[in-house]
C-alpha cells in the first residue's frame, strides 16, 4: 500500500503499448460503448443515477490527485491549474453530466475526446506503472472524459452538428492565446503554447515549436472529422431514406 502511494516508485515502469497499457486501453473502450446496452431502457432514474455517479467518480478522482500532489509538497501553478485540456474537461465533463448542458457537450465531445484519446494512447506516465496510484487515476480521468461523452450521446440523445465543429475551432484558439497569456504571465505550459511537454507525445512529429500548434489544429480538425463520421453517415442515409420516398409517392 505503501509503495502503491509512494512519491518514488520502483516498481514495474509503464511499458508503451504493453500489456497492461492495452488492457486499460480496451476497458476504456468497452466502457465507452457500454451505454448502448441501456440506451433503449433506462429510466429517468437510472439515467440520473449513471450521470450523478459518473460525475461523482470524475469530481473525487481529480481531487485525490491534488491531494496526493500536495502531500508531497509538489503542488504549484505552474503545473496543477486545471487548465491543460484534460483538467479542465474533468470538470466541464462533470458539470456537462448533472447539468445535462448541451453547449459542454458539444466541446466534450470532440475537444475532450481527442485530448483524452491522445493522452491515454501516449500518457505521461514518468517513472509510474500500472502498480501505482498516479498511473491508475490518470486512466480514470482520461477515460471518464471519454465514457461521459460517450454517454450523453448514446443515452441521453445529444448530438453534434457542422455548426459545432466550427464552434469548437473558434473556441479551442480563443482559449489557447488566453492560455498563453497566462504561461507568459506565471511561466507555466499549459496547452503546450510555449514548447513541447519533455514526454513523448504526438507533438514530437508535428515540428518545431511554434509550427507544431499549427500542425496540431490540422490533426484536430482530422480527429474531429472521424468523430462526425457516424452523424455524417447517418444524416446521408437518412436523407437517402427521404428522397425515395418521396420518388416512391411521385
Amino acid at each position: 500500500m505503501i509503495q502503491f502511494f509512494a512519491e518514488n516508485y520502483t516498481g514495474t515502469p509503464f511499458v508503451f503499448f504493453g500489456s497492461s497499457h492495452l488492457i486499460a486501453l480496451g476497458i476504456v473502450v468497452l466502457l465507452a460503448f457500454s451505454p448502448f446496452l441501456i440506451r433503449n431502457s433506462a429510466s429517468i432514474k437510472l439515467r440520473k443515477i449513471i450521470r450523478y455517479g459518473l460525475a461523482s467518480i470524475l469530481i473525487f478522482n481529480q481531487i485525490s490527485r491534488h491531494i496526493w500532489i500536495n502531500y508531497y509538497g509538489q503542488w504549484s501553478i505552474q503545473w496543477n491549474l486545471p487548465l491543460h485540456m484534460c483538467s479542465l474537461f474533468v470538470w466541464l465533463s462533470a458539470y456537462m453530466l448533472i447539468t445535462k448542458s448541451y453547449l459542454i457537450f458539444e466541446l466534450a465531445y470532440f475537444l475532450g475526446i481527442a485530448g483524452a484519446l491522445q493522452a491515454l494512447l501516449t500518457p505521461d506516465a514518468g517513472t509510474y506503472g500500472f502498480e501505482h496510484y498516479y498511473l491508475i487515476q490518470f486512466f480514470i480521468a482520461h477515460g471518464s472524459i471519454i465514457i461521459a461523452s460517450s454517454y450523453m450521446a448514446i443515452v441521453e440523445g445529444f448530438r453534434p452538428t457542422w455548426r459545432s465543429i466550427k464552434k469548437v475551432f473558434i473556441s479551442v484558439n480563443i482559449y489557447l492565446v488566453f492560455i498563453t497569456v497566462v504561461n507568459l504571465a506565471i511561466n507555466s505550459n499549459y496547452l503546450y503554447s510555449l514548447h513541447k511537454p519533455h514526454a513523448p507525445t504526438l507533438l514530437d512529429y508535428l515540428g518545431p515549436w511554434p509550427w507544431y500548434i499549427l500542425s496540431a489544429e490540422g490533426v484536430a480538425a482530422i480527429m474531429f472529422l472521424i468523430l462526425y463520421l457516424p452523424y455524417l453517415i447517418k444524416d446521408l442515409r437518412n436523407a437517402r431514406t427521404a428522397t425515395t420516398s418521396i420518388e416512391r409517392r411521385e
